[in-house]
């Protein structure tokens, strides 16, 4: 026991993290500012222990151990002090003091939480959560702007990222691959903001799509025919529609004798298969140089052998360079692009391609596009916060100056029911796709009466 209690020369916990990162003139986070209390013997309670824990021998103990002795230091403190708590509040406060310790303050509860999908955190004094497609407010607050700083400064610094007046924001991710944006003041004018989109511990499948009715199985069976037969896609939507989701659903279909490689800006992707080379960019240093960007990697994953390229979205020029690399015999490359209709998805990788800086006839790019992308899937979060596929299309080639696309299928809205949630059915268009062929060659069979027009599908 009280193997975390300095004794000798050991180094103190303030020598070991550093002024700067734990310097006390500002208090810990209030996790319920209902209890007033509860806050005041927490952040008392953790100026004690800045005097008396290791942090050395912290780093060699175990969450539980080190609770254990935590525990025992808190309830000594406690009975010195006269304070007079039930075993409850005790286990609460001994939770509250490990996560300002060992983990990200008044964030660890909301990040344990598997019903939360996005936590938005609007100044120290104000947090958001997403619980299935809802946005609610949360009793989880900072003491003030700068705790909320630091516990960003402790976030960034992990995966070797900064954050400060001269670079006010940034792109980072935890430990477990959940995404993080913060931006501080001057940018921020009411105070730091961080947002974090969870990384689902256990990825969402085609199978758990199918149960939360955002794809009908038939269209399922579709989607694994397109990624065996390898057609290249492109999925479209907005901010927080399933786009990622759905690549993650649909890249189970491929076979997992083929070699993937993935590029993305934050490594979110969880493919299942064993054959995965994963890249990841990397922004400029203090400096200003050392950045690789996705371009960058695209152009290098030509060299990987792949025989398929996911790039995680498609933002600028790399655009260019994945069409080519679609049209060069990596078949079956999937991609993910921010866009409200398959037909205005198809206009920003126009955009895109005229940012890569190669001079480039209209004509010559809407034909690269023709020729490399075969489907075009767009998602949706409706406004009732489920995320649907809106529709599946294909491209079927050029008329003159224009990209023609047929679509297959389609969510057809028909209202909202007495507690808001949206109305509506999958309908087939009545239009066989011309891949159907090409599946027939690879020996993939899909029921022919499948495309009848204004079939409902379930």
């Amino acid at each position: 026991m009280w193997q975390i209690k300095k004794s000798g020369t050991a180094p103190s916990f303030l020598d070991s993290v550093g002024t700067a990162d734990l310097r006390y003139d500002t208090p810990v986070a209030v996790v319920n500012e209902e209890s007033d209390r509860h806050t005041d013997l927490k952040v008392e309670l953790h100026k004690k222990l800045l005097d008396l824990i290791n942090l050395s021998a912290l780093d060699t103990m175990s969450r539980a151990q080190v609770q254990a002795e935590i525990g025992d230091i808190v309830h000594e403190q406690l009975a010195q002090q006269k304070h007079a708590l039930n075993q409850k509040e005790r286990m609460q406060l001994v939770e509250d003091v490990l996560d300002e310790l060992l983990g990200l303050g008044p964030l660890e509860p909301l990040l344990k939480d598997e019903t939360i999908t996005d936590i938005l955190v609007n100044g120290y004094n104000l947090v958001f959560v997403e619980r299935h497609g809802r946005l609610e407010e949360s009793k989880v607050r900072f003491k003030d702007d700068r705790h909320l700083q630091r516990i960003i400064q402790k976030i960034v610094g992990a995966v070797g990222r900064r954050i400060d007046e001269s670079s006010p924001y940034v792109d980072a991710r935890l430990a477990d691959g959940s995404r993080i944006n913060a931006i501080i003041p001057p940018l921020a004018v009411d105070g730091a903001l961080l947002s974090i989109r969870k990384f689902a511990k256990i990825p969402i499948n085609m199978a758990k799509l199918i149960e939360f009715g955002s794809i009908p199985a038939p269209v399922a069976e579709v989607l694994r025919a397109i990624v065996q037969a390898r057609r290249n896609v492109l999925i479209s939507g907005g901010t927080g529609s399933g786009k990622t989701t759905l690549l993650n659903a649909m890249s189970a279909y491929i076979d997992g004798t083929e070699r993937i490689v993935t590029i993305e800006d934050s490594a979110e992707l969880q493919l299942q298969q064993r054959h995965i080379a994963r890249l990841e960019t990397r922004p400029p240093n203090i400096e200003g140089r050392g950045e690789v960007t996705q371009r960058d990697l695209v152009k290098n994953a030509l060299r990987m052998r792949p025989d398929r390229i996911i790039v995680g979205e498609v933002r600028a020029g790399e655009a260019f360079d994945m069409l080519q690399a679609m049209n060069t015999g990596h078949d079956g490359s999937m991609t993910t692009v921010h866009a409200n209709t398959a037909r205005d998805a198809l206009a920003r990788i126009e955009q895109m391609i005229g940012m890569s800086g190669v001079d480039i006839p209209l004509r010559s790019a809407r034909a690269q596009i023709a020729s490399a992308l075969n489907v075009v899937i767009q998602v949706s979060r409706l406004s009732d916060g489920r995320r649907k596929l809106m529709s599946l299309s294909e491209l079927t080639g050029m008329e003159g100056d224009v990209i023609t696309m047929q679509e297959i299928f389609r969510f057809k809205m028909s209202g909202r029911d007495e507690k808001g949630r949206v109305l509506g059915h999958f309908e087939a268009t009545g239009i066989r796709p011309k891949f159907m062929s090409e599946l027939a060659d690879r020996g993939i069979a899909l029921p022919p009466d499948l495309f009848r027009p204004d079939q409902r599908i379930d």
